[in-house]
């Protein structure tokens, strides 16, 4: 690892003019300077790209292309870069001006390969619990803003499932957390990294439809099936408990 990392800050975007701006000034507004902003936009036909264009000399790279879905944008962003660490960032979301100077201290500090940080939601989630992977995929903070990755872990473990609709990041968290050669850290609660929009794409997914997701990503890594079906049974069960007690 060098003695100045070099992040590669990824940004997807379709149609978001309400947000973009927002997300391109948390990155360039970075205290710590050493880092390549990469934006990929799927073929806006809002102001989406005219804001882009307004910011064009702090972007390092826009690339405008019409995609299948937001992972093989994601894919076409991390092929293109040129940094050790990767992060996404979603359109939505945004990072506190501290993000990657906070990072940058724990991967110069520690022999990590990917790090975990504190964002706020509801509330701030910082907990990070790889263990837990074996029976409930959230055990992590975020994908977007929080979390940061060797490039180098793409190349070993692939990049992200562009077949899934939804939930391709937990494929590839899937495969990670199971791998005990990579290393990791997460910050803590005071060492807040950004915002997450909670009416974002990914909050809006149904319950069913991501447990059907969860489910196929289970079984494409390999998971014992009667195992899977069991977590799929006992989600339904626990989210008809909740209902009926929010009804009483």
């Amino acid at each position: 690892m060098s003695t100045k990392i070099k992040f590669s800050i990824i940004t997807v975007v379709l149609n978001n003019e309400r947000y973009i701006e927002r997300a391109i000034k948390s990155v360039v507004s970075q205290i710590y300077k050493n880092y390549e902003y990469i934006v990929v936009d799927g073929g806006s036909k809002d102001k989406t790209q005219d804001i882009l264009k307004k910011y064009k000399k702090k972007i390092s790279k826009i690339i405008i292309k019409k995609d299948k879905n937001m992972w093989q944008a994601m894919n076409r962003g991390i092929s293109a870069s040129k940094g050790e660490i990767i992060c996404i960032i979603n359109s939505d979301d945004y990072f506190t001006r501290n993000a990657l100077k906070i990072v940058n201290k724990y991967f110069q500090s520690h022999n990590i390969d990917y790090f975990f940080g504190a964002v706020k939601k509801r509330k701030i989630f910082y907990h990070f619990n790889p263990e837990n992977i074996f029976y409930k995929f959230n055990c992590y903070p975020s994908h977007s803003i929080s979390f940061f990755v060797k490039k180098k872990i793409h190349k070993d473990l692939g990049y992200y499932d562009e077949d899934l609709k939804f939930c391709a990041d937990y494929s590839f968290f899937y495969k990670l957390f199971n791998s005990k050669k990579y290393k990791y850290k997460n910050g803590k609660k005071s060492e807040l990294l950004g915002y997450f929009n909670t009416r974002g794409l990914s909050s809006r997914v149904g319950f069913f439809k991501t447990l059907y997701y969860e489910s196929v990503v289970r079984l494409r890594n390999k998971q014992n099936l009667l195992f899977v079906f069991l977590i799929f049974f006992l989600r339904i069960l626990n989210k008809l408990r909740n209902k009926l007690f929010y009804f009483r």
